[in-house]
């Protein structure tokens, strides 16, 4: 669309005598005209000129209006069609309304006619602006949420990197100790970091940067813990049974931190002296979705006090509570079973 000046307009018609008149009508109503004599001259002028409006007569020796509308909105960049017809053919500017044209006059005799043509005029072209200001608003909207999610990548890049590094100088730690007590709480630490960098190494590995599958996060997670603790001479098997459910970043974070807990205190506590399995599973249900960690282990009285230093259990607690929900324990399971139901 031109700036700076009159509007241009492209007038296609086949007669003479009407070319002329709107030509001097439009002009007093602050447009610049150009007119063509034929659909093909005008297709041809539309293709090469800068034009804001095109206005096409239907009536016309070899490309009639439709043929020559059609050309028109196939150019790259076509400027907007108004259609012009006689006053009995409603179904003709039905039809040209289906072909892209943009808005329709109606042919009648006397100044009518021209002050409806440039109503119509400043109509379109008034649509037609706010179309293109709306459409390069959202491309510059669809840009910077494209550069945002690109940054929001990089730092979730950046943090897992930070996390794997914080996770391995604990190692470095972990093998200079000599004591036990202190070498298993390290090693505690190091699991709930990894819980943590995983989150963020899924955010940035996938198109979806504000949110996190938890089937796959927690395949990941269940794998590296069975990587942790099953070996040799205690093994322990790591099932798992998840629907996918996408869930908000930090929630995906206190999911992934109760699950390492509860996996961590089922392959210490359950089986203490013999092979066992600990299986999770993640389902839909009415209000959310369901996550359970069970074993067949040797069990949990109901008013135990936690093994080891409870802090695993005062994380559970403080993650449950960031979900806005509470951990259950089935007292009717032979071994442990927890649950958590929560809202996604």
């Amino acid at each position: 669309m031109t700036t700076g000046g009159p509007p241009r307009i492209l007038y296609i018609d086949d007669d003479d005598a009407l070319r002329r008149l709107v030509s001097r009508a439009l002009g007093r109503h602050g447009y610049a005209v150009s007119c063509a004599a034929s659909g093909d001259e005008g297709v041809a002028l539309a293709a090469a000129g800068d034009f804001d409006l095109v206005a096409v007569d239907h009536y016309m020796p070899g490309m009639d209006g439709l043929e020559t509308l059609a050309a028109i909105t196939a150019l790259p960049d076509p400027p907007p069609v108004v259609y012009v017809t006689g006053s009995d053919e409603g179904r003709i500017a039905v039809a040209a309304l289906k072909a892209g044209a943009a808005d329709y006059v109606v042919k009648t005799v006397g100044e009518d006619f021209f002050a409806l043509l440039a109503a119509s005029f400043a109509q379109v072209l008034d649509r037609t602006r706010l179309e293109r200001a709306k459409a390069v608003a959202e491309a510059e909207l669809r840009a910077s949420n494209a550069r945002l999610e690109a940054m929001l990548s990089e730092v979730n890049h950046r943090v897992a990197n930070s996390l794997q590094l914080v996770s391995a100088m604990i190692g470095l730690q972990k093998g200079s100790l000599t004591d036990a007590q202190a070498r298993e709480a390290l090693e505690d630490t190091q699991r709930r970091i990894r819980a943590i960098a995983q989150v963020h190494r899924r955010l940035y590995t996938a198109n979806d940067v504000d949110q996190v599958d938890l089937r796959d996060y927690l395949g990941a997670l269940v794998e590296e813990l069975g990587e942790s603790w099953s070996h040799h001479s205690c093994p322990r098997t790591l099932t798992l049974s998840a629907e996918p459910i996408r869930v908000k970043t930090d929630r995906a974070v206190s999911i992934g931190v109760i699950v390492t807990e509860l996996v961590t205190n089922a392959c210490k506590y359950a089986y203490p002296d013999r092979a066992g399995e600990v299986r999770i599973f993640l389902t839909r249900v009415e209000q959310g979705c369901e996550l359970v960690v069970e074993d067949d282990g040797c069990g949990m009285a109901v008013d135990q006090k936690p093994q080891g230093t409870g802090l695993g259990a005062k994380l559970i607690r403080a993650m449950a509570q960031s979900l806005q929900t509470t951990l259950d324990y089935d007292p009717n399971h032979a071994g442990v079973r927890a649950v958590l139901r929560m809202a996604v």
